[in-house]
């Protein structure tokens, strides 16, 4: 592995390009028609992939959605014509699949975000989508990416997510001007 800064940039660059690369041009669609048809959106990771979903709430708040992330103590109850989004990218986590069960028991749809094309919690939701990448379930097999550990999973996510924005703002007759209208201004 190359160890200059450039060299583990483009290593980067490419991990990232070999994800893309594999991404059928419909990956985000049933993702889509859920946040279209949600009247109120709750997301939910750990770690690192939780700040990503951090992230896609933030501008799906900035579409103007009605969006909560997991465990801050404004997220609403859910219910029938809401959506659940969690990320797991080892396939599973005993915490999303807990929280998949009482949504779905509360009448809410559910979506999952994996790397992990039969990850285990993917029967139980509504919609799937797999961005095959490197995460911690599999950074110790023969193939590695230049990016550590689930870093790969992690940054793509953060791309696609605002692909997905990109895709729905002319959905929800948004502009940049409106999104940017709701951007908050205590920073």
């Amino acid at each position: 592995m190359n160890d200059n800064l450039t060299g583990l940039l483009q290593g980067g660059l490419n991990d990232l390009k070999a994800v893309f690369e594999r991404l059928p041009d419909n990956a985000a669609d049933g993702l889509i028609a859920e946040v279209l048809a949600a009247q109120r959106i709750v997301v939910f990771g750990c770690g690192r992939e939780g700040l990503q979903m951090r992230g896609f709430a933030m501008r799906l708040f900035h579409l103007g959605r009605d969006v909560s992330v997991w465990g801050d103590m404004t997220m609403p109850a859910l219910r029938a014509g809401d959506l659940l989004f969690v990320s797991a990218g080892p396939g599973y986590l005993a915490t999303a699949e807990a929280l998949i069960r009482i949504a779905g028991a509360a009448g809410a749809r559910t979506a999952l975000i994996t790397a992990q094309s039969a990850a285990a919690m993917a029967p139980l939701v509504d919609t799937t989508v797999i961005l095959r990448a490197q995460t911690m379930a599999d950074d110790l097999e023969a193939v590695r990416t230049t990016l550590p550990m689930g870093s790969v999973f992690e940054a793509a996510q953060m791309l696609f997510f605002d692909c997905v924005i990109l895709k729905l703002r002319p959905l929800f007759q948004e502009t940049l001007e409106t999104m940017r209208g709701r951007h908050t201004n205590l920073e």
